[in-house]
């Protein structure tokens, strides 16, 4: 029998056309020994795909700010260029969100001395809109070989560049030795898929830090610092594709804006975000997939819990050393030993963040962040998916949120069955779900208003907190026992260790106590999606 009923509409998962806005630079930087640019200089890939033979250049650059940083405080990096009798002068502002992405000017000079007039100053804004070019001072130069050339790739036209040289500040210099590949027209994608081709021929590094970045960091003395995540940008009208992108891109933010913090051991918090931003993935993966289950997730996911499991280590003897004892000696037990604690636990500390430099410079950690960043231009999870997977990705945003938040609510609610019965294990895993429910509820906050989501996640916060004292507790005995059996532990050493699981039991003891109450009222809260 025919059916007349008329055809459903094709289901739009294309997606929105890219905002007008300032020129911006889309660049991916790799990171290379010299061996390796060498090799890649000359791979038949590279003349392969080339439209032309290339040129080298000389590039000498100088960096101008205030002398109290107002350009580089407002994400702002301005420079003269000189590649032989041609002065450029550019400025480049970050921020925007893309990992790949800055806004940037550039306008010819007649010589090598600044006009900031050139500069459309009215769309820049402040702060260079009220400044003069006699405010601005030299900061540091770069001098940089370049080698250049254009390829066809994967539907795009991009941009090659080989660049050896330094970075000069004062008597200070750094080493450069990168590969850059700048979009010029086509899709980012192309740049992630070029970078995973490069990485067959030689090792290179996914790098984050610009020159002028590390040329601030150089003059200044001044560390990366770690990033904590951004809002999720989500609309009404968002359908669920779009909502995945998002939530996913927001993690990979976080992930890459880590890179330089724990690359350069800038201090415990880059190691920290780093660790949540994996958290957050690995949730988001772990519930997308009960929607979608796009085989494009597994081997993310995979590569994101081995990367996680790396830093662990380093995360707990970061909260020991700065956090645990610390506390412990504000509460007047200064004389109990601790500093000897303190001192035993820096080797494990030390041998913790070798393992971690270790996994960064490999390059399957690169490969990793390579492919997610392929996944995500692509939306590679649509690849393979049956209709009705499809028909999922279509839908409103807002319906896909409803039904992910309250399976995982559900999830969480399950897991804290008889409460107060629960062993240390299935309170382990109950934390573990509530993680990841605040995550999700996290991920698609911006689709609700008002303060019902707030009161939410403030039960759901103080209910994690109370939960994580107890696992922070048998993770400091952990770190205790790998004390206790390094080499030859004196009595100073054992008193101290006492102390620290005497005062810790205490601050269970008490945070048991609060548990109860906190379960029932996050156990009587109403979800704020329905």
């Amino acid at each position: 029998m025919p059916n007349n009923e008329p055809a459903a509409p094709a289901q739009d998962l294309s997606p929105a056309p890219a905002k007008s806005g300032p020129p911006r630079e889309i660049e991916l930087k790799l990171a290379a020994s010299p061996e390796a640019l060498e090799t890649l200089r000359g791979a038949d890939l590279i003349a392969r795909h080339a439209r032309n033979q290339g040129v080298t250049r000389r590039l000498d650059a100088v960096y101008y700010d205030t002398p109290d940083r107002l350009l580089d405080r407002n994400g702002l990096a301005l420079r003269v260029r000189r590649s032989g009798k041609r002065h450029v002068q550019t400025l480049k502002r970050s921020g925007s969100g893309d990992p790949l992405a800055r806004d940037e000017w550039e306008v010819a000079l007649p010589d090598g001395t600044l006009d900031l007039s050139l500069l459309p100053l009215a769309d820049i804004g402040e702060p260079l809109a009220s400044l003069s070019a006699g405010q601005l001072a030299p900061v540091f130069a770069t001098r940089i070989r370049r080698r250049l050339r254009r390829l066809d790739y994967a539907g795009a036209l991009i941009e090659i560049a080989f660049d050896d040289g330094m970075i000069e500040a004062g008597e200070k210099s750094l080493p450069v030795s990168e590969v850059e590949l700048e979009l010029k027209e086509g899709e980012a994608a192309a740049l992630y898929e070029l970078g995973l081709a490069l990485l067959d021929i030689a090792p290179l590094q996914v790098a984050t830090q610009s020159k002028s970045a590390r040329g601030y960091g150089l003059a200044f003395a001044r560390l990366p610092r770690a990033v904590k995540a951004k809002p999720i940008e989500l609309g009404a009208h968002d359908n669920a594709d779009a909502a995945i992108a998002a939530i996913l891109g927001n993690t990979y933010q976080q992930l890459l804006g880590n890179l330089a913090p724990v690359t350069t051991q800038s201090g415990p918090e880059g190691v920290h975000q780093m660790r949540v931003s994996l958290r957050r993935l690995r949730s988001a993966l772990s519930v997308l997939k009960r929607e979608i289950a796009s085989p494009a997730f597994e081997p993310i996911g995979r590569e994101a819990k081995r990367l996680g499991h790396v830093l662990g280590p380093a995360r707990n003897w970061d909260v020991f050393i700065t956090q645990t004892v610390p506390d412990i000696e504000a509460e007047g037990l200064d004389d109990a030993g601790l500093l000897a604690l303190r001192k035993a636990a820096e080797p494990f500390q030390a041998t913790s963040y070798a393992a971690i430099a270790e996994r960064l410079a490999n390059p399957q950690t690169s490969r990793f962040l390579l492919s997610f960043g392929a996944l995500i231009e692509r939306r590679g999870w649509r690849s393979g998916l049956p209709s009705e997977a499809m028909a999922v990705l279509a839908e409103p945003a807002a319906d896909f949120a409803v039904r992910v938040l309250a399976r995982t609510h559900r999830q969480a609610l399950k897991r804290g069955r008889g409460f107060g019965s629960l062993r240390p294990e299935a309170r382990h895993q109950l934390r573990l779900a509530l993680k990841k429910l605040r995550y999700t509820a996290e991920f698609f906050l911006p689709l609700y208003e008002g303060s019902a989501a707030r009161k939410y996640l403030g039960r759901l916060s103080r209910l994690q907190e109370a939960l994580g004292l107890a696992n922070d507790a048998a993770t400091t005995q952990h770190l205790l026992a790998e004390l206790r059996a390094g080499k030859a532990p004196g009595p100073e050493l054992h008193f101290a260790a006492g102390a620290v699981h005497g005062w810790q039991s205490r601050h269970t003891i008490e945070a048991g106590r609060k548990l109860k109450r906190r379960w029932r009222r996050f156990e009587a809260a109403n979800p704020f999606w329905t």
